[in-house]
């Protein structure tokens, strides 16, 4: 009968353990979480540099073709209409801003976070000229 009662008692876990073991569970959540979400507005950023570079590389396939860039106001539905593109929306779900002024490349914007113009940190703007500026391999 001792031995019963022996096993019963080393089964389960008791309300303390469970509590230390939720308490160390959090803690570690809560390290990843200061860790990792700074890299994550980052990665936005960096995803956005990447999708201009890829749009200014189907506006010069589209430039090929039709031997001028899209007009402002038809933009970057020209790209997703020729089907040079598959979609035009940055990292946060707002569409790039395009703006050409009718001679040399034109402008690829993303305003970031916040969607609006200007900003700082997360929220600054993404431009093809930031693009332009950095140095190869960067």
């Amino acid at each position: 009968m001792k031995r019963m009662e022996k096993l019963k008692r080393a089964r389960g876990m008791t309300l303390v353990e469970i509590m230390v073991v939720l308490v160390i569970l959090g803690l570690i959540m809560g390290a990843v979480v200061v860790a990792v979400v700074p890299r994550l507005e980052e990665a936005r950023h960096d995803r956005a540099l990447l999708d201009i570079g890829n749009i200014k590389a189907a506006l010069k396939l589209y430039y090929a073709k039709k031997g001028q860039y899209p007009d402002t106001g038809s933009g970057l539905k020209a790209l997703v209409d020729g089907q040079y593109l598959e979609k035009i929306q940055d990292p946060w779900g707002n569409d790039y801003v395009y703006t050409s002024e009718g001679r040399g490349e034109p402008t690829l914007m993303s305003y970031g976070r916040d969607g609006q113009p200007g900003g700082e940190g997360p929220d600054a703007d993404i431009s093809s000229k930031e693009l332009n500026a950095r140095p190869e391999g960067k």
